[in-house]
């Protein structure tokens, strides 16, 4: 079972001089064999490294950065044996920690997006309960919606509106996962490039909901 070591020790990191390359071959075939105390020299050598990149990258203290520390470390001794040149550990364990941020980030931004969609009215509906702001975004909505191709619009409209899951959303569409994804990555990136025209939803632009 892995083993995370908390947090790093005050002053911890990466081993100075000629020696860091050395010591990280020897860190990573430790890794590799399965060494009890390997994933806690590597908290150790790198865990401050990883915590900056994640403080840089989410702009701040952020509630999840324990569980999202926990997250790189756990990827990097999953995956260990795709690292090509032990040399490089620093640098692949800056880029997931970077991969597992804007991760996150858009994780957070999906949900705030998931919230508004939920209180979206159908424009038949009425929806005199929903306010004339949320109604005149409701539109917008909509309107945007038209302008997206069919074959995008379908699952972006389930995803969405529906928060049917990646696989739920296939099924109904009768596609593959990966074409989904595309399709959804898609229809995102012209949904927000649309939603910028239009003032009724600049609000939640502004709070951050911008994929």
């Amino acid at each position: 079972m892995l083993r995370i070591v908390p947090n790093p020790r005050p002053g911890d990191g990466a081993a100075a001089g000629g020696t860091e390359s050395s010591d990280d071959v020897a860190l990573v075939a430790g890794l590799r064999a399965g060494a009890p105390r390997a994933t806690t020299d590597l908290v150790e050598r790198y865990g401050n490294h990883v915590r900056r990149v994640l403080f840089r990258v989410l702009g701040g203290e952020d509630g999840e950065s324990g569980d999202l520390f926990q997250e790189v470390i756990t990827h990097a001794w999953e995956r260990i044996d795709q690292l090509a040149d032990p040399r490089a550990l620093k640098a692949w364990l800056t880029q997931i920690a970077v991969f597992t941020a804007r991760k996150a980030i858009r994780r957070r931004r999906r949900k705030r997006w998931l919230t508004f969609f939920a209180d979206v009215p159908e424009p038949a509906t009425g929806a005199a309960w929903a306010g004339p702001e949320l109604q005149e975004a409701a539109r917008c909505v909509y309107q945007i919606l038209e302008r997206i191709p069919v074959d995008e619009r379908i699952p972006f409209s389930l995803r969405m509106l529906e928060d049917l899951d990646l696989e739920s959303t296939a099924r109904a569409c009768g596609m593959s996962l990966a074409t989904v994804r595309r399709r959804l990555v898609r229809a995102e990136r012209r949904f927000f490039k649309l939603a910028r025209q239009y003032e009724a939803l600049a609000p939640w632009l502004e709070s951050g909901g911008e994929g």
